[in-house]
């Protein structure tokens, strides 16, 4: 099945001819544009970094451990860990995006980030997206059974500096000029759920979620600005940051990004993560994928990227945020809890073991199950002919490129992870094939499963949410 827009609005050709850094475009990377950024716009961006590494003893998360002794805590730092603040403003309008190398943040926690930025800096709560990078070398800010514990102390003392990074991000402000580049990152990840899986190359109108994809691209937003402040570089890529199993903290192969990146083009990266919920690093030679033999082709395609770059018109800045209702297959749910029931020895499929099983079962019976829905945030930003769509979930790959294919502005950046956490969204063949994203994970992030075509209804809810008059 393939999801379209009725009036879909025909896209133009969004990166035209390669410049070269430095050349006529005034193109640089650290330092000052060779030009002042346009001011007639209004168009500024200010960005705030602050680091939030954890203290050691406390666990990390992303992997099972199998009994109350064997938990990952942390022993060493691989990598700097940091909150990263983008604030962006036309006029009146102001709004911010925080890139936190942590494995995932719980709405609640939102809630109270969001309103003390709102608070301490008069950006509006609803304009303020926290997106996590899912690293699984970092502890998790929301339920994850059995995948770490939530550092109750640790997580207070982050949501302040992330405020803190939204504050210097703000007092950081200077005029202007957004370069957006694209380019693919060949052998950086791989479909971990199939051998036979399709790239953006082949994604078409005709496309259907009966096949398995693979986003290979690598976006980068690249702000040039001016009164001696340096210059902002933001990219986008999609692909599990799962490469480590060991027990030191760092945010997983982005953290090598970041040191390439500092090394030879003298600017400090920041990532938001994509569409990775069927996406591991690396070329599928082990399934976690090599920090390393990712690192190097998504910084090549940054190089790349950063290039050919073109020129954004950003003279809108403009944020639409509904909410959306996930359906739940509760009769899938009370299957699973009649099961238990039957024989806990032998619950059924989806249990990492009897502890996990027993522990989802205590949960589980004490749902609510009048509720067959989920409510979660979306959210569409648009700056100029760039949009921005932000949703919570671990959304796989055919689903992410529908909304960038669907969306009507020339170029758009599916970020996940963002403002809470619900688990994957696959595609129906993992409902019929029972596979972990399905089946287990849902127990994991203790909710109910999610019916097969939940993915498809979100996903036409992000294109639609583009359309809304807010937005144009």
């Amino acid at each position: 099945m393939s999801i379209r827009r009725n009036r879909r609005v025909k896209r133009r050709e969004f990166l035209g001819t390669a410049v070269c850094a430095g050349a006529a475009a005034g193109l640089v990377l650290g330092g000052r544009v060779g030009r002042a950024a346009s001011k007639t716009a209004g168009f500024e961006a200010g960005e705030g970094v602050v680091d939030i590494t954890p203290p050691l003893g406390i666990e990390l998360a992303g992997f099972h451990y199998r009994s109350l002794e064997n938990e990952r805590l942390i022993t060493g730092i691989r990598q700097p860990i940091a909150a990263r603040a983008l604030v962006l403003q036309i006029g009146n309008t102001q709004a911010a995006i925080v890139s936190l190398d942590i494995c995932g943040v719980a709405g609640e926690m939102t809630g109270r980030v969001q309103a003390q930025v709102a608070k301490q800096t008069g950006i509006p709560a609803a304009n303020v997206r926290i997106c996590a990078t899912h690293t699984h070398s970092m502890p998790t800010f929301c339920y994850l059974r059995q995948w770490g514990a939530v550092p109750r102390q640790y997580m207070a003392v982050v949501e302040r500096k992330i405020v803190r990074a939204v504050e210097l991000a703000k007092a950081d402000l200077a005029p202007a000029e957004l370069y957006v580049g694209k380019s693919r990152a060949a052998g950086a990840s791989n479909n971990r759920t199939t051998k036979n899986w399709k790239t953006d190359e082949q994604f078409t109108n005709d496309s259907t979620d009966a096949d398995r994809w693979l986003d290979s691209t690598v976006h980068v937003m690249h702000f040039q600005r001016a009164a001696a402040k340096p210059n902002l570089l933001w990219y986008h890529f999609s692909a599990h940051p799962v490469c480590y199993g060991d027990t030191k903290a760092g945010p997983d192969w982005p953290g090598l990004v970041d040191e390439l990146v500092r090394q030879k083009m003298k600017i400090r990266p920041s990532f938001l993560q994509g569409h990775c919920g069927d996406v591991n690093a690396g070329d599928a030679k082990h399934w976690v994928g090599a920090a390393e033999s990712t690192a190097q082709p998504v910084f090549a395609a940054i190089q790349r990227a950063l290039a050919g770059a073109t020129r954004v018109k950003a003279d809108q800045l403009r944020v639409k945020t509904e909410q959306f209702k996930l359906s739940l297959n509760l009769q899938l749910f009370k299957q699973w809890l009649a099961a238990y029931r039957k024989d806990p020895a032998k619950p059924g499929g989806g249990f990492v073991d009897a502890r996990f099983a027993e522990d989802w079962f205590q949960s589980a019976a004490k749902y609510d199950l009048s509720q067959a829905h989920l409510p979660i945030t979306l959210t569409a930003m648009r700056l100029g002919e760039l949009g921005l769509l932000f949703h919570p979930s671990e959304l796989y790959s055919y689903y992410g490129l529908v909304i960038r294919r669907d969306s009507p502005l020339p170029e758009t950046i599916v970020v996940g992870y963002t403002d809470g956490f619900v688990g994957y969204l696959p595609d129906p063949n993992a409902y019929e094939a029972g596979e972990y994203a399905a089946i287990t994970v849902p127990k994991i992030v203790d909710l109910p499963p999610f019916t097969p075509t939940t993915a498809r209804e979100m996903t036409a809810a992000a294109v639609d949410l583009f359309s809304k008059p807010a937005l144009f």
